[in-house]
């Protein structure tokens, strides 16, 4: 028989005990696999529930996570731009978040929540489901809900009552939206509102959104600010210079080019400095800094060049990389650490998170300083062939690996999940 999907804003307008009865009817239907009634769950909450069935999570688990230890979730914090944003953030929600018996919740791109303010009767409430600085709200952790579930749908999202996977959410209800960085699209992290079931209102995610678009259009504008200063400083300079030359700003957009077709953004590595420098879609650079940004003079002789790297993995005790390009070839002795990080990114070449790469290294995905450090380490020799947000070899690279004859081999003395599980 087929079924309509539950029109979640229509039926909860008033919020009602056979209404909660439906969705929870929906809920224990999915888990049996059964269909009841003429309704169906929303698609966004079907989706969710059936990959929550897909890996396993059990709807009678707790939604306790381990919490970030402070210094981690203090690096977070000064990491994201979105602290820059909290002031407007608070202004926009806080204050209805309050008066209307819930939380503001702000999390990073993985769901782990930096921020938290609001009610404080709730507060101490959400204590109860870990919903409290640190704690992860990824699906993959918690089951369906609006924060982890805004993160793999990419959209904002709503979740009410028993659309909740896990049963100890079903009293809640929670509305979220994901913020993207104008400047690359990059997810920056989601924006909830949550609290008691009884405080739902369709408008909810509505009003979340906004806040959220409101947020970009900050970062967007902050950044046109930033480009027009850095194009008044570099004009003049780009005068007098011969050949091609360009300024970006620190995030590679352009403010002022000469000789040259303007490109929109040029990628620049993360630990990007003066002096000569080897940029993959220009070739070797003299680098210059200029006020909130670079002057990147290129050499004539080295443009439309590709850089090969070759990770050698043969020695058990000396991993060795080589990288060439057009200013010649060079070969760097690795240590362990650095060898398994290459060779997890030579696995996923879409590129791994911090917290992707500390469950490749250590089995434990909050281990997040530990690999970050180690990634500024690598990037410090190799930030000419590798980028980050996440990490990877950049584009245009051609990654050769060589293995050991024998897989046993590889990699000898590491513990890491990710390399172990290939022998």
């Amino acid at each position: 028989m087929k079924t309509r999907p539950l029109d979640l804003g229509r039926l909860n307008a008033q919020h009602s005990a056979e209404t909660a009865r439906l969705l929870h009817a929906l809920h224990e239907a999915a888990l049996s696999g059964v269909t009841t009634g003429a309704a169906s769950p929303r698609p966004v909450i079907d989706a969710s529930w059936q990959r929550m069935i897909r890996i396993g999570l059990s709807p009678d688990q707790s939604t306790s996570s381990v919490l970030l230890q402070t210094a981690e979730l203090e690096h977070r914090r000064r990491a994201t731009v979105l602290g820059e944003l909290m002031p407007s953030l608070s202004e926009g929600l806080v204050s209805i978040a309050d008066a209307s018996m819930q939380v503001m919740v702000v999390t990073d791109e993985e769901g782990r929540v930096l921020w938290r303010d609001g009610n404080q009767a709730v507060i101490r409430r959400a204590n109860g489901i870990c919903l409290e600085e640190g704690a992860a709200w990824s699906e993959g952790t918690t089951g369906t809900n609006a924060i982890g579930t805004a993160l793999a749908a990419a959209r904002p999202v709503q979740v009410h009552s028993a659309e909740h996977f896990v049963r100890t959410l079903h009293n809640w209800t929670c509305a979220a939206a994901p913020v993207h960085d104008p400047r690359d699209g990059r997810l920056l992290g989601i924006i909830d509102i949550s609290g008691p079931d009884s405080t739902f209102h369709p408008a909810t995610l509505a009003l979340v959104d906004s806040v959220a678009q409101l947020a970009v259009s900050e970062l967007r504008n902050r950044h046109h600010v930033s480009i027009e200063r850095l194009r008044s400083v570099a004009a003049p300079v780009l005068c007098g210079v011969g050949g091609r030359a360009l300024a970006v700003d620190t995030h590679g957009w352009l403010a002022a080019v000469t000789g040259m077709a303007p490109p929109d953004r040029l990628p620049l590595p993360k630990s990007f400095a003066a002096g000569r420098r080897w940029l993959p879609s220009l070739g070797m650079c003299a680098v210059e800094p200029l006020p909130g940004g670079w002057l990147i003079r290129i050499d004539e002789d080295t443009r439309g060049v590709t850089d090969r790297v070759v990770l050698d993995l043969t020695a058990p005790r000396r991993s060795t990389v080589t990288v060439s390009g057009a200013a010649g070839s060079w070969t760097h002795e690795l240590s362990p650490r650095h060898a398994e990080l290459l060779y997890v990114l030579t696995l996923h070449p879409g590129g791994r998170t911090a917290a992707e790469l500390a469950g490749d290294l250590f089995g434990d995905t909050t281990r997040t300083v530990t690999v970050r450090a180690e990634m500024s380490r690598v990037r410090r020799h190799f930030a000419e062939v590798l980028a980050h947000r996440p990490y990877r070899f950049v584009e245009g690279v051609e990654v050769e690996v060589v293995l050991p004859e024998h897989p046993v081999d590889l990699l000898p003395h590491s513990t890491a999940p990710a390399v172990r599980g290939r022998v």
